[in-house]
């Protein structure tokens, strides 16, 4: 069973590491190549984009895929749309792979935005002490409509000199991250305002943030494309069995 995994989430990883185990399956797992530095997988795996629909749809049918599993992150939106036309051209399956959302619960301070722009203007004309953790990818709208705040930006890589507001520290680093050292780092950098993108998992500076009663401006995800959706890497390995006619755990000869 030939299987394709869009990936680069911890998602991903987790069916990597099951799909490993079943040699019935013939994997392969693609990085968008956004991350430097990918953790690389126990199966194999191809770096960089396709090309577009048209380049996904061939690569399905030149690979003789069997199944693709869209396990990237919530906001790719613009992969998951092409990968729900690619599967639909070649028609094959296709699975999505997606942590659900955070859910405000007693105590969180949250303003929910639709988009990375709305954020930076929700945080006001005040300079504050801005935590921002929303990727390297997004942040053109926190220096051209937000310049006055003082920003922490953590991610995985660097970003881009040219992106960044005036006043900014830079914090690379891989979560997760627990809530005790979130506190810990929102204290010390006397943050006043948390900046996140709902991508859902972990969410100690969540915890962090609430502990500390700082508000949170939430960018809210989009509905992904139409399709049967699953949480976990279990879930999505059992559904390649069905697909398959088989057990999760029954290996070949």
């Amino acid at each position: 069973m030939r299987v394709l995994i869009l990936g680069g989430t911890t998602e991903a990883s987790g069916l990597a590491r099951l799909v490993a185990d079943q040699d019935w399956i013939s994997p392969v797992l693609s990085f968008a190549g956004r991350t430097l530095s990918p953790v690389l997988p126990p199966i194999p795996h191809r770096i960089g984009g396709f090309g577009g629909v048209d380049g996904l749809a061939g690569f399905l049918r030149a690979e003789k895929v069997d199944l693709m599993i869209d396990a990237t992150h919530p906001f790719a939106n613009r992969i998951s749309n092409n990968a729900a036309q690619a599967a639909e051209i070649a028609g094959l399956p296709r699975l999505i792979l997606q942590r659900g959302p955070w859910l405000a619960g007693l105590g969180d301070d949250w303003r929910v935005v639709p988009s990375v722009t709305e954020a930076a203007k929700a945080i006001g004309a005040q300079p504050k002490r801005v935590f921002l953790t929303i990727g390297r990818q997004d942040l053109l709208p926190f220096r051209d409509l937000a310049p006055q705040h003082d920003y922490l930006i953590r991610s995985v890589d660097a970003p881009d000199m040219a992106l960044l507001p005036p006043r900014v520290e830079i914090l690379t680093g891989r979560g997760p991250f627990d809530a005790e050292a979130e506190r810990a780092l929102m204290t010390i950098k006397q943050s006043q305002v948390l900046v996140t993108k709902n991508s859902g998992g972990a969410d100690g500076k969540l915890a962090a943030a609430r502990a500390l009663g700082l508000p949170v401006i939430m960018v809210a995800r989009q509905a992904p494309p139409p399709g049967e959706i699953v949480e976990t890497p279990a879930e999505a390995l059992a559904w390649i069995a069905r697909h398959a006619g088989r057990g999760p755990t029954e290996r070949g000869a």
